[in-house]
């Protein structure tokens, strides 16, 4: 009896003890050249180091930091020019990242990459990827890099939008190794001036995909195609999507590589400026290259009393983004949306008159420009915001379907978060651990703001997960910046006092 009991407790303490080691952070310590205008990346974990890119004026370096988030050193990154450095991108691997850049020199936009180790030791010299001639300064970016699924194919890649009736896309497919496999220099019709190009994908066989579609009056979708490269084409594949009557929001594209496949997914309209009604899906198959897929979810009035928060059961959805898209290897699919909007005494906003202006307008004062914005260099465009904007982000919305679009699941996570003059502090961020979906946000409690971890596992059931632990009250979470850097873990920049640092949590 005495040794059931023993056992016992032996088996409740093992079980208390997996909860509390459940979640886990640490925190870097403020370096005090970290000051909350720092731009950063999270390069990802590298030969068992976290590595974390930090830039101030023309000062790059990366951080190392051990698994207790002790910095262990900080390297100055001497290949990146001091001036005219437009971007950076970083790639990671095992026991190596590439760093791929563009900068201007004279007349001229090079983008190069550097295969550097865990300790940030240079294992190459500049490798020359592309260069584009230009006659003015470029303060964008020129060139895209986007690599798949696998990370074993790489795509730099430019659009010429000095012909407005024909862009001119060029594209430089590597492997990952670098050496490249494939460049292309295609044009690319654009028949009306409301014609985009956008949601820009390699998959693992290093084919290129990506959306044209048209908008009326800038707002809602009214035309849509899918476009698509094979690795070795020198063409373009274009399969125009028939929406019939329906009025589509943004289009978002997921590639499935287990199934060969390519999921589009957007919110759909009945009528121009109308409520949002449900979901549209498209999907292709590569293999017998037809559409395998094309339906539409209407939300029903239950699902929407749950998502709607102050607004009426019609405009539910009407401050909806989709956040997320997660393929199933099964075919089927899981979507993540948030409410996110604005407020300000001086005006009002919508999902089609844009705080920040319009993203579906292409910038047409360049003869180049890239379809992409990095949250490093994006982030200081909302500090001394004149206009005392309020950000909010509010309820989320999880929905799982099957491979044929057929609802299997909904729950909400309701939660009502709002921050002024940034936004940097609000949303969310996924971790998936394969076995449940965590959903960390801050959450305000007794006037401090603490890290929330809400799990989903497969069959949809929510579960809010006790405090993590060693939350610290004196940092606060930008958890729309974290970033996964491995199966279990990730790293989630904050803020303490008025410098930025760096939290790991690692999960179970």
């Amino acid at each position: 009896m005495v040794r059931k009991r023993l056992l016992f407790v032996l088996i409740c303490g093992f079980a208390v003890g997996s909860i509390l080691r459940a979640q886990k952070i640490v925190y870097s310590e403020p370096d005090r050249d970290d000051n909350r205008r720092m731009n950063f990346d999270v390069v990802g974990k590298v030969s068992g180091n976290f590595l974390v890119y930090k830039n101030i004026r023309n000062r790059n370096w990366i951080t190392l930091f051990d698994n207790n988030m002790k910095a262990i050193t900080k390297v100055e990154q001497a290949y990146l020019p001091n001036d005219r450095l437009i971007n950076i991108d970083f790639f990671p691997y095992n026991d190596f990242f590439y760093a791929i850049y563009q900068y201007q020199k004279r007349n001229t936009v090079y983008c190069e990459a550097v295969k550097l180790d865990g300790s940030c030791k240079k294992l190459s010299d500049a490798i020359e990827l592309d260069t584009t001639h230009i006659g003015f300064a470029a303060n964008n970016k020129i060139y895209s890099v986007i690599s798949s699924e696998d990370k074993s194919k790489i795509m730099v890649f430019k659009i010429n939008s000095k012909n407005r009736e024909r862009y001119l896309i060029t594209t430089s497919l590597f492997d990952d190794s670098l050496h490249l496999l494939k460049k292309s220099a295609l044009s690319m019709p654009m028949e009306d001036h409301n014609d985009y190009l956008d949601e820009f994908n390699v998959d693992n066989d290093g084919d290129f995909v990506f959306t044209k579609f048209s908008r009326q009056n800038s707002d809602m979708i009214s035309r849509a195609a899918m476009v698509i490269k094979s690795a070795q084409a020198d063409s373009f594949f274009i399969k125009d999507i028939d929406i019939e009557k329906r009025y589509l929001d943004e289009l978002h594209v997921k590639v499935d590589n287990f199934n060969k496949r390519y999921f589009l997914t957007s919110f759909y309209y009945k009528e121009r400026r109308g409520n949002i009604d449900g979901f549209y899906f498209y999907v292709w198959d590569k293999q017998t290259a037809t559409p395998e897929m094309e339906n539409i979810v209407s939300f029903g009035d239950e699902l929407r009393r749950d998502a709607r928060g102050d607004a009426n059961l019609k405009m539910a959805f009407n401050d909806y983004f989709v956040r997320n898209i997660i393929i199933k290897k099964d075919g089927g699919f899981i979507i993540g949306s948030e409410a996110f909007y604005t407020t300000s005494r001086y005006n009002s906003w919508n999902r089609w008159d844009y705080l920040y202006g319009s993203p579906f307008m292409s910038p047409l004062d360049y003869y180049y420009y890239s379809p992409y914005y990095n949250s490093l260099w994006y982030r200081s465009r909302f500090y001394n915001n004149p206009q005392n904007v309020r950000y909010h982000a509010d309820n989320i919305v999880i929905l799982s379907f099957d491979k044929t679009g057929k609802l299997q699941w909904n729950n909400v996570i309701a939660k009502e978060q709002y921050d002024d003059e940034t936004d940097d502090l609000i949303s969310y961020q996924l971790m998936n651990t394969g076995g449940q979906l965590h959903f960390l946000f801050n959450m305000e409690e007794r006037r401090i703001n603490l890290l929330n971890d809400y799990t989903v596992a497969p069959g949809g059931e929510i579960n809010r997960n006790p405090t993590l632990k060693n939350l610290d009250k004196g940092f606060e979470f930008m958890a729309k910046y974290g970033k996964q850097v491995s199966s279990h873990q990730m790293i989630i920049p904050c803020l303490y006092r008025n410098n930025i640092c760096f939290a790991k949590i690692d999960f179970n």
